[in-house]
């Protein structure tokens, strides 16, 4: 039997119960991919990070669904960053991660908590399609390709309110974006008061019916909403019933810098 530390985090939290959930799991060596998988499964919140120290402030990052690796994920980064500088004493003001199919991530404390550099999503305009309206149950005004689907609607009230059908919507998605389909994000200018933009992100095809804290989409959601709304800067709030969660953004060219605060809610040892 082997004992591995073992925390959840809520990232993008300024205490329990917000923000989105993720394991962080620190490793001599990656363990084999199944059972990697069948950890994230046991663990069944939204991502576990893995994490394996390379030397010289720097580790290799890995995340997981309870059903697929992903390519990139924003909270549980956040998540990883803060166990490292929180509970394993790393001392320096900036982390590396290195991933496999998203490069070279940075995290570096602030006196609110974190700020995350990361690849900008490119974007290209696709057309709305029945498809897409069938499944969200409300038609957007916009589509755009990048990472994920996203579908820009005209209010945060249309955003707030949709009622989604899951199975409709797994089987949409966007050619050569490197993710499976079944990852929709929806925004729309406004929201809660302070927001500059709402949005939703469903993501069956990753196993998880919608998110409630996603840094990976707003990789995507900072270029897009920059360009709207004139501005390198956006407040966003990402709505989820009982919990949300607060993602400021700034456009730096082909980087996003995402800030957040995170909370440890649970600390102990998984037994394999």
């Amino acid at each position: 039997m082997a004992d591995y530390p073992f925390y959840q985090v809520d990232a993008f939290a300024s205490r329990a119960f917000e923000g989105n959930q993720a394991c962080v799991m620190p490793m001599d060596t990656f363990l084999d991919d199944t059972t990697l998988q069948a950890i994230a499964a046991e663990n069944n919140v939204a991502e576990t990070a893995f994490v394996v120290s390379i030397g010289e402030g720097a580790w290799d990052l890995r995340w997981f669904t309870p059903a697929v690796e992903v390519p990139l994920c924003g909270h549980a980064t956040l998540a990883a960053a803060h166990v490292l500088f929180s509970h394993l004493g790393f001392g320096d003001e900036t982390i590396s991660f290195n991933t496999r199919r998203s490069g070279t991530l940075r995290v570096s404390r602030t006196p609110s908590g974190y700020l995350m550099d990361f690849p900008a999503s490119p974007l290209h305009r696709i057309d709305v399609t029945d498809a897409m309206e069938a499944a969200l149950g409300a038609r957007p005004a916009e589509a755009w390709g990048g990472s994920f689907l996203a579908c820009v609607f005209d209010t945060a009230e249309e955003v707030l309110t949709l009622t989604p059908d899951h199975r409709l919507l797994a089987d949409l998605g966007v050619e050569g974006a490197g993710w499976e389909r079944g990852n929709i994000g929806c925004v729309s200018p406004g929201g809660p008061a302070g927001a500059d933009v709402v949005s939703r992100f469903f993501a069956p095809g990753s196993g998880i019916d919608e998110d409630p804290a996603t840094g990976a989409w707003h990789c995507m959601v900072a270029p897009l909403m920059s360009a709207k709304l004139r501005t390198n800067t956006l407040r966003c709030f990402q709505a989820f019933p009982g919990r949300g969660a607060w993602i400021e953004t700034r456009l730096e060219g082909d980087r996003v810098k995402l800030g957040g605060a995170a909370v440890t809610v649970i600390e102990g040892v998984f037994r394999l």
